[in-house]
């Protein structure tokens, strides 16, 4: 049950942290997503660090990897908003923006776990 709330209290903190996010960096002007490429190129960082971290000589519990990694990272990223501004990309016929920002966004989103694995293996 310690888990749960665990991953509860994690996941809220990162659905608001997300919510504030693409609140001040989605543009219906300009019709690109900018806060949920923000969140998910951000979320893929973090959770490199953090199970970067918790694989260096066990360095954080499970609690606190549940809590980050499994909780806030889950929340703060989004896998099903991405996927629905992708629908709306293709509906509208912006075939361009759909094929640059699903790239961009697998493309930069491996880097950016593999960048945070990097940084705590290395410094």
């Amino acid at each position: 049950m310690k888990h749960l709330l665990l991953v509860f209290l994690g996941g809220g903190f990162g659905s608001a942290m997300r919510y504030l996010l693409a609140k001040f960096l989605n543009s219906p002007a300009n019709g690109i997503p900018y806060g949920t490429f923000a969140a998910n190129i951000l979320g893929s960082l973090l959770i490199g660090i953090i199970l970067g971290i918790a694989a260096k000589n066990q360095a954080i519990s499970q609690q606190y990897t549940l809590l980050l990694a499994t909780g806030f990272c889950g929340g703060f990223t989004t896998f099903s908003t991405f996927a629905y501004e992708n629908h709306v990309f293709l509906k509208s016929g912006d075939f361009m923006t759909f094929f640059f920002y699903t790239i961009a966004s697998f493309i930069i989103g491996f880097a950016a776990v593999f960048l945070g694995i990097f940084l705590v293996k290395y410094f």
